[in-house]
């Protein structure tokens, strides 16, 4: 009689337990890529949105989208040693746009670029001494393969032993993870949200691709990258990736010497920096990758972004009017939030920068100390740091001493 009700409550055990069973191993299930064309069929208006930008399109094939090739190929020029014919992909749009061409089961970088701003063509080549994976490739650009070096920005899912992608440039899953439960299941639990995360893992999403830094494993399979192979959005980029190391007082190829970057990419790196991550802000309170409405993804334009969170009741509001605070006509250039809070001093390519992200002043006293170029004389190129210096120094709405320190 005992073994059988033992029996009995055995079954009914198990009977009850299966579907806990079945729904474990649903929940379990690892999730993979699906591409973003699964993503528009529920968020129709963001992806319309976010199809338009350049992050949707930064690589693009001449041959099926003609209208993204912007270099000259039409007359001949001694810097472009190739022909359309070469090219697999082109890749950039605002400042510049390099060529990609395909060799057996790699892409590699074609030797010269497109100054778009300048119209003419210019030598790409990354020289010894400069980024830090180049001494351990070949001169030549046709023994440096994309893959290891460019293309995990550039793509979703980049699987460094296939070399596919589910997806080539900046598609929903590089931000939100791999998307395969959600798509059949649809609920907030089985998708990142990166406004859903921690200011630091919520940043982590952006500076995957927006920072200067090697993976903590030195190499994989006897291959250097230059992105962080692994890492997934929720997770914190730091257990896969370091950043470029800032050593204050020497001026390298990534960085000023009061640790400000020195090149395009390093948003990241300044940003960690800077107040406003301590504070808590992420890339995303200023940028909206789904909209192409304003330049940089930005949610507003001009001192509007700004002046939204700096108002007199914030601490670090402004107290006064905005020409008060900059001595600028409120209406000029001078008097723009941006141009002395981030200055365009970071290089993309010969002749043409981008904004600083430490949000900091640079002071003209650090252009005379130690060559960084100051918010003033970026404007003012016509005068000197000394002339910058004894104008500020007559500022009643800024301290003496720092102005002439």
């Amino acid at each position: 009689m005992f073994r059988s009700r033992f029996h009995s409550e055995f079954l009914l055990c198990i009977f009850l337990f299966l579907p806990l069973l079945h729904v474990s191993a649903q929940t379990s299930t690892k999730a993979t890529f699906v591409g973003s064309e699964q993503c528009r069929k529920c968020h129709e208006q963001i992806y319309a949105s976010w199809s338009k930008t350049r992050m949707a399109n930064v690589v693009r094939d001449p041959a099926k989208h003609p209208e993204a090739l912007l270099g000259d190929f039409t007359h001949p020029d001694p810097v472009r040693t190739f022909d359309l014919k070469d090219v697999a992909f082109v890749y950039g749009s605002r400042w510049k746009q390099r060529y990609f061409t395909r060799r057996g089961d790699e892409y590699y970088v074609l030797p010269a670029q497109w100054d778009i701003a300048q119209k003419k063509w210019l030598p790409f080549h990354v020289e010894k001494g400069t980024d830090w994976w180049a001494a351990y490739y070949p001169d030549s650009n046709f023994d440096r393969p994309t893959g290891p070096l460019c293309d995990g920005c550039h793509s979703v899912n980049y699987n460094i032993e296939t070399k596919q992608v589910t997806e080539w440039n900046v598609g929903c899953e590089k931000c939100h993870g791999p998307g395969s439960d959600h798509v059949l299941h649809p609920t907030k639990d089985n998708i990142v949200n990166p406004r859903n995360l921690d200011n630091v893992r919520g940043t982590d999403v952006c500076m995957q691709c927006h920072t200067q830094g090697r993976p903590l494993q030195e190499t994989i399979e006897g291959k250097y990258y230059d992105w962080p192979v692994g890492y997934l959005p929720g997770q914190r980029l730091s257990d896969y990736w370091r950043l470029e190391e800032s050593k204050l007082g020497t001026q390298d190829f990534y960085y000023f010497p009061d640790g400000t970057a020195h090149k395009n990419r390093m948003q990241g790196n300044d940003f960690i920096h800077s107040n406003m991550y301590h504070r808590g802000l992420r890339c995303f309170d200023c940028h909206d990758v789904h909209s192409s409405d304003n330049p940089s993804n930005l949610i507003a334009t001009g001192n509007e972004l700004c002046l939204g969170c700096h108002t007199k009741e914030n601490p670090a509001g402004l107290k006064t009017s905005v020409a008060e605070h900059t001595h600028h006509a409120e209406t000029s250039a001078g008097s723009q939030c941006a141009a002395c809070h981030m200055p365009k001093i970071e290089v993309t390519i010969k002749g043409q920068f981008v904004s600083s992200h430490t949000f900091n002043f640079i002071w003209p006293k650090m252009t005379e100390q130690f060559g960084i170029p100051n918010a003033c004389n970026t404007c003012h190129k016509d005068k000197t740091p000394a002339w910058a210096t004894e104008q500020l120094q007559h500022w009643n709405t800024i301290s003496p001493w720092r102005a002439g320190s």
